[in-house]
């Protein structure tokens, strides 16, 4: 599994960087790609990358705020296995609030288009202090849009440049201490209305880490405990060639003329994943987004 990070602040990835990863993401034994951003679908050559991924045998995962989905959803269909649309509010009140947009519709709309393609589409939520009582609702949503899965990820606050972020994160995202019996009450009702049919991609107990994430930040706990081997499996690419051991942490090495397999492999990158695995930086103890891929 590999990571495909293309779109760094306001600099698209160009066709002469994904040329040159192709024979590395080979070599390397890469099965899926994560098209990631920044917006992908605003890259003007989106299709040109997705369908050289697809040349080389890679299977693609779409990750969107789903804006352009409606106007792409056909294309998307045709090379995507998997689209993962981020949708934070349950209303377009809520949503404008916490986008800063009046595009909710039009994100339904997408989803909608996607679904009818059928390509297998998921929702992920962001839990923050404007959609912390709106859980319930967010799944019940995703059932009315027909996706196949809905998946609920707190609200990193500790990381400004993960996800192409620049500058700290927007004010109103962190919960508040008043704001956890809100969220607990979410949780109780996500519990409650039972996780059989495994719609709700989390168990009960990782969506209750959300909470806990949160109580530790505020000082109110200890973090929950953090396993994962996400670095020994993928990597981050960014626009520029950059390569990083995951979305939170950054690297030492760029894709250079010799390759991705020697920027991942140079002494400096070995010697950063050798200290994630040791439990020995820093961002892992408040991770939000730790991963665990089995042997």
């Amino acid at each position: 599994v590999s990571c495909d990070y293309w779109r760094h602040g306001r600099r698209d990835i160009d066709m002469a960087t994904v040329q040159r990863l192709l024979p590395g993401l080979r070599e390397l034994g890469t099965e899926t790609v994560l098209v990631s951003g920044g917006e992908p679908l605003l890259h003007p050559q989106w299709a040109d990358i997705a369908v050289l991924l697809r040349g080389q045998g890679h299977k693609l995962w779409l990750l969107t705020a789903g804006l352009a989905l409606g106007k792409h959803a056909a294309e998307v269909a045709r090379w995507f296995e998997q689209v993962t649309v981020s949708l934070d509010g349950s209303t377009a009140a809520s949503y404008a609030a916490i986008r800063g947009l009046d595009a909710f519709d039009a994100v339904c709309a997408g989803i909608r288009a996607a679904v009818r393609e059928g390509v297998p589409v998921g929702v992920r939520v962001t839990v923050q202090r404007g959609n912390a009582g709106e859980l319930p609702d967010l799944v019940a949503l995703a059932h009315q849009l027909g996706v196949a899965s809905i998946s609920f990820l707190a609200a990193d606050v500790s990381h400004a440049e993960a996800f192409g972020r620049h500058g700290e994160p927007v004010d109103g995202v962190a919960l508040r201490a008043e704001d956890l019996p809100v969220l607990r009450r979410s949780l109780d009702a996500l519990e409650n209305s039972g996780f059989a049919s495994g719609f709700i991609a989390e168990s009960p107990a990782k969506l209750r880490r959300i909470e806990s994430h949160d109580r530790a930040r505020l000082g109110l706990g200890e973090p929950p405990p953090v396993r994962c081997n996400a670095p020994e499996h993928s990597a981050v690419i960014e626009a520029d060639g950059g390569l990083r051991p995951c979305f939170f942490i950054a690297g030492s090495t760029k894709l250079g003329d010799a390759g991705l397999d020697e920027g991942l492999n140079a002494p400096s990158m070995r010697r950063l994943r050798a200290s994630i695995r040791a439990g020995q930086r820093p961002e892992c103890r408040h991770c939000v987004c730790s991963k665990w891929f089995a042997s």
